[in-house]
């Protein structure tokens, strides 16, 4: 059994450590605790984890976030994988920070990278793990925001939840949707 793990982030050193990148610090987080290390491949970085005879291929895209459908589809065709297999971690201002929900699809909610995603799969049945980042912005500042750092309070916070994004990811792959649904929505 294979599954695909999409985080969605920006490359680029200035992207780092912001909101919009939750993606690649929880893939990043994922990969630590697995003791394996991301290698540069077409359309992202890549790293497999082995997990109960499962295979999950961590990806983040190269593609920048507005063309993430790219690499998603591309990695899906190469290793075969089915769409049910597929999680993409995304940030999501309508959720106070360091919220999680998993869901079997849903609307792209104005995110430019699941818009994308939406697109090239010409639908929006995939599943997506949902991190909260809060919207404490005045309006009109919304990019500025999720192209941000994470405030002291929020760093400090977050490798908990990143160590609990990784069990939903875990979860996932091994229980399923429902059951980890039902274990971690909400909680």
């Amino acid at each position: 059994m294979k599954y695909l793990i999409v985080g969605l982030g920006n490359i680029g050193n200035e992207y780092q450590d912001t909101r919009h990148n939750i993606g690649f610090t929880i893939l990043d987080a994922f990969a630590k605790a697995s003791n394996v290390f991301f290698t540069e491949n077409r359309y992202g970085s890549t790293c497999e984890v082995k997990l109960k005879g499962r295979t999950l291929i961590l990806l983040k895209p190269s593609t920048f976030m507005n063309l993430s459908g790219n690499a998603l589809r591309y990695w899906m065709q190469k290793e075969k994988i089915a769409i049910e297999n597929v999680l993409v971690v995304v940030d999501d201002i309508a959720l106070p920070f360091g919220t999680l929900r998993l869901k079997p699809q849903g609307s792209d909610a104005g995110h430019n990278g699941l818009k994308n995603i939406q697109e090239i799969l010409g639908h929006n049945n995939y599943p997506r793990l949902r991190f909260g980042v809060g919207n404490d912005f005045a309006k009109g500042r919304q990019v500025e925001y999720v192209l941000g750092k994470w405030t002291k309070e929020q760093s400090e916070a977050l490798p908990e939840r990143a160590e609990r994004c990784i069990e939903i990811i875990q979860s996932f792959c091994l229980a399923g949707m429902q059951l980890t649904m039902t274990q971690f929505n909400g909680k």
